[in-house]
């Protein structure tokens, strides 16, 4: 944490991100025994919007963290009206070939 600029590092990598945008004050509590280190971000005299971007900042650092530890995994379905969309992976794995997209011919 530095000037509102904070990097989340984890056995899957680094994440920065920065909240100098968002008027509140951010500092880390040192550790003890019991607890670890603790974010806290605190907002002065502050009207509903603002207070609501508090719990956006946490909700924030704490994908990251999860982002950093254990990651993400996204699913995805495909769906149609009329015209049914069939999706193949190519034999390399590393593209997603889309066909009959709203009757089109051609490959996508």
């Amino acid at each position: 944490l530095k000037s509102r600029v904070i990097t989340v590092k984890g056995p899957r990598g680094t994440l920065t991100k920065s909240f100098t945008h968002i008027g509140v004050d951010m500092f880390l509590e040192e550790a003890t025994e019991e607890d670890p280190k603790l974010l806290k971000v605190e907002l002065w005299f502050g009207s509903a919007k603002g207070l609501s971007s508090i719990r956006t900042v946490l909700s924030h650092v704490n994908n990251m963290m999860t982002g950093v530890t254990k990651g993400f995994r996204y699913t995805m379905r495909f769906v149609y009206a009329h015209f049914p969309i069939n999706a193949t992976i190519p034999d390399d794995g590393k593209s997603l070939e889309i066909r009959n997209f709203l009757g089109e011919k051609r490959v996508r």
